[in-house]
């Protein structure tokens, strides 16, 4: 017979080992890969025994898609925010600020999020042809509208898109690169917001 009924609630030292493991895989995970991520790794991150580790999560593959399944709705809430009938410019550029804000506060999930999409995406591909893909085409609609209104300029919103997500999460995926060049002293995030603000709104005007 099945037992059906619900799962216990985790005690709170079983929480905080769960939260232990997930923090820990992810300082790993976005540093060295999936491929390149072990579970002896994410264990001694975790302060925890591998056998520890493996009573919470069956394999690696199994931290990697909790990783993963609860970023997917991270990733999308700025663009899901965009309100179409806000005023054009004011919306893309605060997507494009909350983006680069995510940048700086979440540069581990920003790295996940880039390493599994250069791996092809075998673990999001159902999420990323599917919410994201539908989210996406929502917005670029709501953007060509402006366009064709008149109210920003004639622009092509997938690209648009695309461009906000690589001027902004350079600075995560990248940052080592930004500040070596950059050198001491300065603050890429500060410096890129008042940047990406002039380009954009160049780039924007009707």
């Amino acid at each position: 017979m099945t037992d059906t009924s619900p799962p216990r609630p985790q005690t709170r030292i079983q929480r905080r080992n769960t939260e232990a493991i997930l923090d820990a895989a992810l300082d790993v995970f976005s540093a060295q890969g999936f491929r390149g991520a072990t579970l002896d790794q994410i264990a001694q991150a975790a302060g925890l025994s591998k056998p520890n580790l493996l009573y919470y999560f069956p394999s690696k593959e199994a931290i990697h898609l909790e990783l993963l399944s609860g970023l997917m709705d991270v990733w999308l809430a700025p663009l899901r925010a965009m309100d179409p009938s806000g005023e054009p410019r004011a919306e893309i550029m605060a997507y494009m600020r909350r983006k680069l804000e995510m940048s700086r506060e979440m540069p581990r999930e920003s790295r996940l999020f880039a390493n599994e999409i250069l791996q092809g995406a075998p673990r999001m591909r159902e999420g990323i042809e599917g919410d994201l893909k539908t989210l996406v085409d929502d917005k670029a609609a709501v953007i060509r509208a402006w366009s064709e209104a008149g109210r920003i300029a004639a622009v092509d919103p997938y690209h648009l898109i695309f461009s906000i997500w690589a001027l902004t999460q350079h600075y995560a995926d990248f940052e080592m690169q930004v500040r070596a060049v950059l050198g001491p002293g300065r603050e890429p995030f500060a410096e890129a917001g008042d940047f990406l603000d002039t380009l954009f709104e160049r780039l924007l005007a009707p």
